[in-house]
């Protein structure tokens, strides 16, 4: 670089990148809304998604939930521990208000769908980060080594959880993220439980992201994108390094995938997920609006207390 590109870096205000209070409405409007095709091409893709062989095989379960709940409705949160398949389906969803997702993660539900009747899941394992646990990689210490990104939190949640929604080249374009889901989690944000990270380039432009919702010392991560190589990496590393600072038990990844495995998450029985939660969801964390207190190049410089190599 660059110290070019590094000056610029420096020059992003995030106070400038905070949006208006009086202009946040007409920003979700504009954004959390999707056209009759896009509307249509999500049902669609959705449906053969639900189709597909492994996961068909989970459709009379939903169905017979789905069809009990129809005559005799149950609006209450269901027992995370007394699931109806292996993939751990656990009711159906009839209120998405802040008080009741509360209520839900603190159980360790969460919501599952993709259009129509969304259900509240539970599954049998989760992917989780021990904090101190974490591990970053040689490229990405090298990327945030650099100087060319800058990490925000909280400073544009909303075109944050617009773009995970978005597209992903090579794959289905299935999101569960839709305006319903977008809205719900601006009212998470609004009342200080849903947290955002931003990744900005050198010419300021948002590059990646993320966000997710805290209880406590538990974070529960929600969706993640990049629009340029490992963005999101670099973003996810520095919130987890935040994380760890202030002093959060866990970070939930829900499930497995190669990135989160490589930085350190590992799967854990539901019961001891749920003992951790019991633990952790009401005492600790953080209020308000989140601060980054360390830029890329000072995350990059950390070492493990478990002294696991990089």
């Amino acid at each position: 670089m660059r110290a070019k590109e590094a000056r610029r870096i420096a020059m992003i205000d995030p106070d400038i990148l905070s949006i208006a209070a009086e202009e946040i409405p007409a920003l979700r409007a504009n954004l959390f809304r999707e056209t009759p095709v896009e509307m249509s091409e999500r049902i669609t893709l959705g449906v053969l998604w639900a189709l597909k062989p492994q996961r068909a095989r989970h459709l009379p379960a939903f169905l017979r939930l789905w069809a009990g709940d129809l005559v005799a409705p149950d609006t209450r949160l269901p027992d995370p521990e007394r699931t109806l398949d292996d993939q751990g389906l656990a009711g159906i969803v009839h209120d998405m208000s802040v008080p009741t997702m509360v209520a839900a993660y603190r159980r360790g539900l969460f919501t599952s769908g993709h259009f129509g009747t969304l259900s509240w899941s539970s599954p049998p394992a989760r992917c989780v980060l021990f904090l101190d646990e974490l591990h970053m990689s040689r490229r990405i210490r090298r990327l945030m080594r650099q100087g060319r990104y800058r990490v925000t939190f909280d400073r544009r949640f909303e075109a944050v959880i617009k773009a995970c929604a978005g597209r992903r080249e090579g794959r289905w374009h299935v999101t569960w993220i839709t305006p319903q889901i977008m809205r719900t989690y601006a009212a998470l944000h609004d009342a200080g439980y849903c947290h955002s990270f931003e990744v900005w380039n050198p010419e300021g432009t948002l590059v990646g992201g993320g966000y997710g919702v805290a209880l406590g010392r538990i974070f529960f991560t929600e969706s993640q994108f990049s629009h340029e190589d490992n963005t999101s990496k670099l973003g996810f590393n520095v919130l987890n390094w935040h994380l760890n600072r202030w002093g959060y038990r866990l970070n939930d990844g829900k499930f497995p995938t190669p990135t989160i495995l490589d930085m350190g998450f590992r799967s854990i029985p539901r019961s001891d997920f749920l003992a951790h939660l019991a633990a952790g969801v009401d005492s600790g964390g953080r209020d308000g609006r989140w601060q980054v207190e360390a830029d890329p190049a000072e995350v990059a410089a950390w070492q493990s207390p478990l002294g696991r190599a990089a």
